[in-house]
This record gives C-alpha cells, sequence and structure tokens, in this order.
C-alpha cells in the first residue's frame, strides 16, 4: 500500500530532484539553503521521507531518492514544469506564474492534469 503524501513531503522531494540535477550529492544543509528553511526543519521532514523509504541517507549525509520518492519528485516537478510554462505564454509574469504552478501542481488529480495537458498539446497551446 503506498503511503499518502502531503504537500510539504512533495516539495521537499522536488527540491531533492531539482537539487540532485545541480550539484553532485545533495545533503540537508543544500534542502536548507534552497528553501531557506531552518536546518532542524529539514532535518525532521528528511527524517519522515526516510521513513516512508522516499529518500536514503549515506553514512556520509547525502540524500538520494528512492525510486517512489524519484516518481513522486518527477511527477510533481513535471506538473510545475508545465503550468509555469503554460502560465506564462496566456501572459502571466513569470513569478506569479511559478508561485502558482507551485500551488496547482499539488491539488490537481492525475485524471485532470492529463485531460489539461492533452487539449494544450492537441490545440497547439504547448508544444512537447
Amino acid at each position: 500500500m503506498k503511503t499518502p503524501v502531503n504537500e510539504s513531503a512533495e516539495n521537499y522531494l522536488e527540491t531533492i530532484l531539482i537539487l540532485s540535477q545541480r550539484l553532485p550529492v545533495v545533503r540537508s544543509v543544500d534542502i536548507a539553503n534552497e528553501l531557506e528553511f531552518k536546518k532542524s526543519s529539514v532535518s525532521i521532514a528528511m527524517k519522515n521521507l526516510r521513513e516512508k523509504k522516499q529518500i536514503v541517507v549515506s553514512d556520509t549525509g547525502y540524500i538520494t531518492l528512492t525510486d517512489e520518492g524519484k516518481k513522486i519528485a518527477e511527477t510533481i516537478y513535471e506538473r510545475h514544469q508545465f503550468f509555469s510554462t503554460a502560465l506564462m505564454k496566456l501572459g502571466v509574469d513569470e513569478e506569479t506564474a511559478a508561485e502558482d504552478a507551485c500551488r496547482i501542481e499539488h491539488v490537481i488529480s492525475a485524471e485532470s492534469f492529463a485531460a489539461i495537458k492533452k487539449y494544450c498539446y492537441d490545440h497547439g497551446i504547448m508544444q512537447e
């Protein structure tokens, strides 16, 4: 049975994914700096993600997404990228588009996202 994921956990997983594309290794301090959170808050979140088996933390403190964690992170990141781009194409400024996409990405169902994505690609609003 899959463990339900809350918005906060999704944000942490997405941040780990993004950082892993930019940095050779990801550590709690990198996540804290990226999100501008206290290290203690990040530490608690990492413990929770470890317990849910969505990340692995090495003895040296390097954080890696598990297959489940990576799947969640990639889903959220795809939604974020899609909605940010779509909103900017509709004339929304970049900062507002990114902020709104960050909220939308967590609440939209997979079914609705697929339908919106299909509509946008089918009607030339977005290009793959």
